[in-house]
């Protein structure tokens, strides 16, 4: 028998949503549990997203607008079955329908207040059968972190640290002068007040986490941070417990009931991206720094299949100056899923549809550039676009003097000599911008048709007439360009595992004790990033269900 220095029901490996939805239904079965985090700070990469969770028939959605046979009609249709892809399969994805419903009522009950993400954020491939045209999202409503008393320090930070939704910061560039100005009044406002009556809001994903991590740690959930688990203990075949460094030595941590896996991707990790998904870049990724990969190679020494590998959670962003500096980087599928903008490669030809899944986007960059020069890419766009939109967190209509002096952004009068400043023929660079032009003049893009879903929409200008809300003549001089590169906000490849979590064999047998979710698995969503959250859903959802499976609960008993 392993020498243990210590001993808990339930070890959790990583400090993410998944972890804490399994350590909640463990400690309400009595259970103790242990969450063991590898950096200094709770909450993962999860904290600086937008913290969505995407959930065909969720609670939050109104009577009869969504039922089970829609969601699974929806991802058996996007998804598949494909042996390239044998982290997902027909039953996976309707545990996690139905499943990810229970949860979501569990965790609600357990305090975590959660919304609709909003009446109107679509299915990615809305137009499959199945396919929602609202909205199938969830997200925390924004979180005071001071609620966490000496643990708020060692929440990961948020991108969004004010008291808004996501959904109202997302509609911003689209209200008139007058009403952006009351919603900065008022949000100016709740600032003043809650900072007046101690309050520190975050929203997004840090509010989902840090409400996650109030209901852990309310419920007695032993969590550590600064604490790495380098190594699974095995005996007779069965995982009983970790290795982990307590004060720099090795600490031994016995599991009676097993050891849950959820220790995030491997994007911070280059010499993995070189060998499974080459063209991509770790300095890109939105990632937090402890995002390496550790416990895939550990799982894989154990008998563990890694699967799925080349697939990444897109996050096409764009390198302004300073980019290193940002928390997050300039995303640029704002850019170019707007009117009046393009993407072009280094040829100067269009080769995607530039709204669509941001997975899918930026699959189809590192694909391209495998034939013709992709990464970067460039958006090109016109005047039009500068004077309606912000571009690259530059604020609308405002050109920094910055961009002009490092040549981030090239400006021209004709688009021939933009295409000079971008090295790329002007000849062909005309005629990509011409054939767009007929296609707005149409209200069809023939090539990839863009603005056809109602996803695309979604990206566009509200504004706009519905035909034209991704659809906008270049043709307004000075004409402009900016850099385009494939980044991340994870991969999205790891171990396979079964319907209940648990990590599988080559031959197909399940590794007794040990079981996994998030990233550090392959996707049960398979290559398809199918709605806004289909990576932190699953993430809780298959948390939940194993810590159900391993403690043996029965709906019943919830």
């Amino acid at each position: 028998m392993a020498n243990f220095d210590e001993t808990f029901d339930w070890v959790v490996v990583g400090c993410g949503g998944g972890s804490m939805s399994s350590a909640l239904l463990m400690r309400q079965a009595g259970k103790s549990v242990v969450i063991l985090e590898k950096s200094p700070f709770a909450g993962g990469t999860t904290c600086k997203s937008g913290g969505v969770m995407w959930l065909p028939n969720n609670p939050f959605m109104d009577p009869g607008e969504d039922s089970t046979e829609k969601g699974i009609t929806y991802l058996d249709a996007v998804v598949g079955d494909d042996a390239d892809a044998p982290g997902t399969s027909h039953e996976k994805r309707l545990a996690y329908i139905t499943e990810g419903r229970k949860m979501v009522e569990f965790l609600v009950k357990q305090g975590v207040q959660l919304r609709r993400g909003s009446v109107f954020w679509p299915d990615y491939y809305d137009e499959y059968p199945g396919g929602c045209k609202t909205s199938r999202t969830i997200v925390a409503e924004p979180f005071d972190k001071n609620e966490l008393g000496e643990w708020a320090p060692k929440l990961r930070k948020g991108f969004l640290e004010v008291p808004v939704l996501l959904d109202d910061g997302m509609k911003l560039p689209f209200m008139t002068t007058g009403k952006k100005i009351g919603f900065f009044a008022k949000t100016g406002l709740k600032v003043v007040l809650g900072k007046l009556t101690g309050k520190s809001y975050v929203t997004a994903g840090a509010a989902l986490q840090g409400r996650m991590l109030k209901a852990a740690l309310g419920a007695g959930v032993d969590i550590r941070v600064e604490t790495p688990v380098n190594e699974l203990i095995i005996e007779n075949g069965k995982v009983v417990g970790v290795v982990a460094s307590k004060d720099g030595k090795p600490w031994r941590v016995g599991a009676n009931l097993g050891v849950l896996v959820n220790a995030g991707g491997f994007s911070r990790n280059q010499e993995m991206r070189d060998k499974y998904m080459p063209g991509t870049n770790s300095a890109w990724s939105m990632t937090n720094e402890a995002d390496e990969g550790d416990m895939h190679r550990e799982m894989e020494r154990h008998g563990g299949v890694l699967a799925q590998m080349d697939q990444m959670v897109g996050f096409q962003m764009t390198r302004a100056p300073g980019w290193e500096d940002e928390y997050v980087a300039p995303g640029a599928q704002s850019i170019t899923a707007k009117p009046h903008a393009i993407l072009v490669d280094q040829t100067g030809v269009r080769y995607l549809n530039e709204g669509g899944s941001y997975e899918e986007y930026c699959e189809r960059m590192v694909v391209r550039n495998r034939t013709a020069p992709a990464v970067p890419s460039w958006a090109v766009f016109d005047r039009q676009y500068l004077e309606l939109y912000p571009l690259a967190n530059g604020g609308q209509g405002k050109i920094p003097q910055k961009w002009v002096e490092t040549g981030y952004l090239k400006q021209a009068a004709t688009i021939e000599e933009l295409a000079k400043l971008i090295d790329v023929d002007p000849a062909t660079l005309k005629a990509t911008v011409d054939r767009w032009n007929g296609f707005v003049d149409k209200g069809v893009d023939e090539d990839f048709h863009r603005g056809e879903r109602a996803y695309d929409e979604f990206l566009g200008d509200p504004r706009r007439e519905k035909q034209f809300r991704s659809l906008g003549r270049i043709d307004k001089g000075p004409f402009y360009a900016v850099d385009v590169v494939p980044g991340d906000v994870s991969t999205y490849g790891g171990v396979i595992t079964d319907v209940n979590s648990r990590v599988l064999r080559g031959d197909g047998s399940a590794i007794e004790g040990l079981y996994a979710t998030g990233v550090s698995t392959a996707s049960p969503m398979g290559k398809v990033y199918p709605g806004a959250g289909a990576s932190v859903g699953p993430s809780l959802t298959f948390g939940w269900i194993a810590a159900k499976h391993a403690a043996g609960l029965s709906n019943a008993q919830l």
